[in-house]
């Protein structure tokens, strides 16, 4: 996404929620997505900021960066629409790990 205008800030992360799974009803009828009341907790790290500075002025690095997939809060984030597409801005501690 090399052509998105936006560099996250301190230890901040611009994350691209990926669908979730469709939920199927016991009946086969699959719900759309507009019937879950519940946010994504994954996406794809699109941009990370250069990391938190730290109390003695040290820069700590990020530990996920572009391309990874990561698992993070449901409500950590917040939510930003830039070019008609919907992503997410979370702080590195709002996620809780990258998958593999």
């Amino acid at each position: 996404m090399s052509n998105l205008k936006i560099k996250p800030l301190g230890d901040r992360v611009l994350i691209e929620p990926m669908d979730q799974e469709k939920e199927k009803t016991k009946s086969g009828i699959y719900l759309p997505e507009t019937a879950s009341k519940e946010r994504p907790e994954r996406g794809r790290v699109v941009a990370v900021g250069p990391g938190k500075m730290l109390d003695s002025g040290k820069l700590s690095p990020m530990n996920v960066k572009e391309g990874d997939t990561v698992l993070f809060t449901k409500y950590g984030p917040n939510e930003i629409k830039v070019e008609e597409k919907e992503y997410l801005i979370a702080r590195e501690e709002d996620i809780l790990a990258i998958l593999e």
